[in-house]
């Protein structure tokens, strides 16, 4: 049995990967920050301090390595024209500019909000937040979930041009 790795095969495993890595944590944020809410809001500032570091230093650097390798293998199948490609490049641009320039100013200014209102009781002493917080963060929660249904249409419609 031979493994039959080309270039065109570690480009295109590194292109899932990368799917998987940078994205797949978007995934988890709106259960965490629905339980974190619950279970222990004083964890609110920390996590949306995480949430934006996430977005730097995993998600910005991995979606760059998505358009690196996507943009090998179309060129390397001449599909340039096809739709799925053109897609996925528009989907491209429109979560890096989700990540960067909506999410994650808004991720610190959550946390800013969180860690005012915990601390000065703007929300309640009892662990309670204020109006302004629970507005943006539904509003995030919202963007965020548009970003994960972005990342799955994407998915489908790269993997069902191979059908």
């Amino acid at each position: 049995m031979t493994l039959g790795l080309t270039l065109y095969t570690a480009v295109l495993a590194l292109h899932i990967a990368f799917v998987v890595i940078a994205f797949g944590v978007i995934f988890a944020f709106p259960l965490i920050s629905l339980f974190g809410r619950r279970m222990d809001p004083s964890g609110l500032p920390w996590f949306h301090r995480m949430q934006k570091k996430i977005g730097e230093i995993l998600i910005s650097p991995g979606l760059l390595v998505v358009i690196v390798a996507g943009l090998y293998l179309a060129g390397k199948l001449h599909s340039f024209s096809a739709f799925y490609v053109q897609w996925g490049i528009g989907a491209a641009i429109v979560l890096g500019g989700l990540v960067g320039g909506y999410l994650g100013p808004r991720q610190g200014k959550l946390a800013t909000l969180a860690e005012r209102d915990l601390s000065t009781g703007a929300g309640g002493r009892d662990g309670t937040l204020g109006k302004e917080y629970v507005s943006l963060s539904r509003e995030v929660d919202i963007v965020g979930l548009v970003a994960c249904l972005l990342v799955l249409v994407t998915v489908f419609l790269m993997t069902a041009q191979t059908s």
